[in-house]
């Protein structure tokens, strides 16, 4: 299983379904809405792995990258008011806590 949860970041609220649900080997997405991010800001992907801190995976401003560890894919959207992390193949180790923040 693969969760996320909200997170408010200065001005701007950041926001994440509760929970997201994966088999092994089933690509999955998690969503984040940013409506009211600025045209300087990225919006930065992190997880945590139980018992573990928090580990960057990836920042973006626009349009979608590559993310190599879990491997899958970061997307933008156009209006840049969301963004998207696709996780091709889940295994079990990649259970964690998935979220997005704001920043500049």
């Amino acid at each position: 299983f693969l969760f996320s949860w909200s997170v408010a970041a200065g001005r701007a609220q950041v926001q994440q379904e509760p929970l997201a649900e994966s088999t092994e080997g089933t690509g999955i997405t998690i969503n984040c809405s940013h409506p009211n991010i600025a045209t300087y800001e990225l919006i930065y992907w992190y997880r945590q792995l139980p018992g573990r801190g928090p580990e960057f995976l990836e920042s973006i401003l626009r349009g979608s990258k590559e993310v190599r560890s879990p491997s899958g894919r970061l997307s933008m959207a156009a209006d840049r008011r969301s963004s998207s992390l696709w996780l091709a193949r889940p295994r079990r180790g990649d259970a964690a806590v998935y979220y997005c923040a704001l920043g500049g």
